[in-house]
């Protein structure tokens, strides 16, 4: 034996203690392993989208485009179809805008009512943007439409995730 045994207190104690860190090492490692795993993996799709609208027929009229893509959210894959109104501004630029209103989340249509047909319009609340997605002030939406960031590949108009508005001019 040893000079300094240990005693029961002692051996009550280490023995808690190392279960007990077992026990919380088992409950940590998942939530660790939660918050590290999306950083940790690989986008194989990449933040842009294929659509299937050839740059060269992009005109000054906003064309409606929808694309579609995958998306796995965890275990579960589901196909997703988002729009996007494109045109080209005055400067040769493609603009491609967001149809959701900055409201309440409704569709805006390009020339959707009679009394204003160069205008987006959203039926929900009879809210205006101009052409270049501002907010039109009387109206009920509260900020300029979302834009998409544009790139091409292979004479064709890919998307990203739409962002603030850079084709409106803060006040």
């Amino acid at each position: 034996m040893s000079k300094n045994p240990v005693t029961r207190r002692q051996f009550l104690s280490y023995t808690l203690t190392g279960v007990g860190g077992f026990m919380a090492a088992g409950m940590l490692m998942p939530m660790v392993r939660f918050a590290v795993d999306p950083v940790l993996s690989a986008k194989a799709s990449g933040d842009f989208k294929m659509t299937d609208q050839k740059i060269a027929d992009i005109t000054e009229e906003p064309v409606r485009v929808d694309f579609s893509y995958e998306q796995k959210d965890a275990w579960y894959t589901s196909d997703v179809t988002q729009t996007a109104w494109v045109y080209k501004n005055k400067e040769g630029e493609i603009v491609a805008l967001s149809p959701i209103c900055k409201h309440l989340g409704c569709t805006v249509n390009w020339a959707g009512n009679e009394d204003h047909p160069d205008k987006f319009f959203c039926p929900c609340h009879n809210g205006l943007y101009t052409k270049d997605g501002n907010n039109i002030p009387g109206t009920p939406p509260r900020g300029p439409l979302d834009a998409y960031p544009v790139k091409e590949k292979d004479g064709f108009l890919m998307l990203g995730n739409p962002v603030e508005n850079p084709f409106v001019r803060k006040k």
